[in-house]
Parts: structure tokens; sequence; C-alpha cells
């Protein structure tokens, strides 16, 4: 199956936007943001193990599949290219850009959301024990999941094993030193996010050599879901000169 998905392909759209869905997540999270950002080309990653690609084992090295995205997303950077991960998502997307610029294919921008910076996610040897009541429990600490599904036999059956295999990807992942990233990151959260402090935030800087900004907005940690970013993703890249200004 295909790394990404696009909705609705834009031939002549100046700039793509590819989203990294957050742990538990699919690339369905991410479909209406075509209607929200008309101006990109957008495409969503597809995790193995959900969705379309159910029947997939689901990935346990993040950062060997953050490569696996990277050859698959390198043929779309024939134009400018903007990586765009929430959460778990945002390590995801930052190993993917680093693996890009290692094969000298530099993204446009990289947009780090509600998370903290990958040099402070910590390897947790106790995320391979969590259960299905800790992971539940965690996901209720985090919003954006509906209470009753989680308790739906159906959620415990069909969903909760990937997203706690998704957790114990993230628990098993160690940054590895290297070179800067060269791209411009934007690091962005919510101002009650319970995870994600402003400063874990803004250490984002650490990882590139290029230029840095973070935005405290409204919301949790899924301040997304109830207002996605457009405008602010689209300010930032229009005063980059990555897209057009409207």
């Amino acid at each position: 199956m295909s790394w990404t998905e696009c909705i609705e392909p834009r031939p002549f759209a100046a700039t793509r936007l590819i989203c990294f869905p957050y742990a538990g997540g699919s690339s369905y999270f991410f479909r209406d943001w075509r209607k929200g950002l008309p101006e990109f080309e957008v495409h969503a990653v597809c995790y193995p193990g959900r969705a379309d690609r159910f029947g997939e084992p689901a990935a346990t090295d993040l950062v060997a599949m953050a490569g696996e995205i990277a050859e698959a997303v390198r043929p779309l950077t024939d134009r400018p290219t903007v990586l765009f991960g929430h959460s778990m998502g945002a390590v995801v997307a930052y190993e993917t850009a680093r693996a890009l610029e290692a094969a000298g294919s530099r993204p446009a921008h990289l947009f780090v959301s509600g998370a903290r910076a990958g040099h402070l996610v910590r390897r947790d040897a106790r995320a391979a024990g969590k259960n299905e009541e800790t992971v539940i429990t965690a996901l209720q600490e985090l919003g954006g999941t509906d209470t009753e599904l989680l308790d739906h036999p159906m959620f415990r059956e069909l969903i909760l094993p990937y997203v706690q295999a998704d957790f114990r990807m993230l628990g098993g992942y160690e940054h590895r030193a290297g070179a800067l990233l060269d791209c411009p990151v934007t690091a962005v959260a919510g101002m009650s996010d319970p995870r994600v402090t402003a400063e874990q935030a803004a250490q984002w800087a650490q990882v590139t050599e290029g230029p840095f900004r973070r935005f405290m907005v409204p919301g949790g940690h899924f301040y997304l879901a109830d207002s996605p970013p457009y405008e602010l993703v689209r300010e930032v890249c229009a005063e980059r000169g990555e897209t057009p200004s409207r």
C-alpha cells in the first residue's frame, strides 16, 4: 500500500503539504485539510495496521518507518514540500525530514505540533508493558477520543491494538545524534496541553540551523481537532515565500 493518501491531487498547487498523524491516528484525520488549505496539495501519511492498511502489521521502529516514508515521498519533493506532524507524528515528521535531507531532498518547512522536541523524547521501557487500561487512561488524559468510544467492545478489538503498538513504538524511540536540519522549523502547542510545555516546544529550535518559530495556541493536546491551524500554516509559509500569499 502507498505510504501517503492524496484525496484531491492539485497539479498546479505551488506547494505540497504532507501530514503525519498522532499515535493511534490515521490519514483520515487530515482529509478535510485540503478544504482549509486550497493553495496546497495535501497528502496524509498512512501508517500500517489501520484504515486502508488494516491488514498489515503495525510498525515497531519509528526511525526505520520514517526512513521508508522519506523514500516514498522523495518524488513529491519536485515541488516545495512542507511536513506537518502532530504528537507522535511530529517525531515521525522530524525523522522523515532528517532522512530527506540526508538524501539531498530538503523539505521547504517542518511543522511540529503538540510534541516535545525530539531530543527530549526519552526511551521508555515501560511503554512495552502498557496494558489496555493504561493506554485508555493516557488517551483520556490527552483528550481527542470520545469517552464512549473508549469503552466500546469494537474499539478494544479493532483499534486499541494499533494504538498500543504506536505507544510501544514511541516508547522505543531513541534520538540519535547527527547533522542538524537545514530547513525552517515551526513548533505549535496548545496552551493547556498536559504533556507539552512552552519550554519543551521551544526546544525544537535546537534541531535546526534554519529559522525557528514557536506558537502557543488556545486549547489542549488536540487543539487542532476543533481549530485546525490553517491560517497559521498559510501565514508562516507565505511569509517565507513557500506559498503564494492570498
